[in-house]
């Protein structure tokens, strides 16, 4: 009887050993995912500053997508991070593309000298105090170029009145994107596909 109680308690032993190592492999694997997933395909940003207000708050949290332009590219009002200088990245939204003239007026954003409107702003525009939410300008007044260059991008952040962009720093170079923007996440409250 002895016997059989310590061959039982031998067995158990084994089977608690072999369980614990079984989650430990899968907790390895798991773990290894979430890095390969961070590392290549997503990953998160804090957003600091009022820039891309009203469409992202200060200290928000967002998800960006690495890969999509890996099989796509950048399309108009996409919202991108990209690196500014070695240490600091920014997040701005695409309104140039390669080969295009920009062109503002009296608020109006005009793009290849046709009219597009910035739905993402209404509300901005309507609440602004200013005498325009986006201060007059053509492309060649700011950069030099008449259009976008081939392999760059104009960004400007919702915020115009409080942002550092296109306007300021020039172009941005494909090969400086992050990726876009497309969740924000945090506060739970918040959560949404951005637009």
């Amino acid at each position: 009887m002895e016997l059989n109680s310590q061959i039982d308690h031998a067995e158990r032993k084994k089977k608690i050993k072999k369980e614990v190592l079984s989650w430990a492999k899968t907790l390895v694997v798991v773990l290894l995912l979430v890095v390969a997933i961070r590392a290549f395909l997503f990953t998160n940003y804090i957003v600091y500053g009022s820039s891309m207000m009203p469409t992202i708050q200060d200290r928000e949290r967002v998800i960006i997508n690495k890969i999509g332009y890996d099989v796509g590219s950048p399309d108009r009002f996409d919202m991108i991070v990209f690196h500014a200088n070695e240490t600091t990245d920014y997040i701005k939204r695409i309104i140039g593309l390669p080969g295009d003239t920009i062109e503002f007026i009296e608020d109006s954003l005009y793009v290849n000298g046709e009219f597009i409107e910035e739905t993402y702003l209404n509300g901005a525009v309507a609440k602004n105090n200013r005498r325009h939410y986006t201060e007059d300008f053509k492309l060649e007044w700011l950069t030099g170029e008449k259009t976008v260059p081939d392999g760059h991008y104009f960004v400007l952040g919702d915020n115009r009145p409080n942002s550092i962009d296109s306007r300021h720093i020039g172009f941005i170079p494909f090969d400086k994107i992050v990726g876009k923007a497309d969740i924000a996440y945090w506060p739970i409250k918040d959560f949404r596909k951005l637009k």
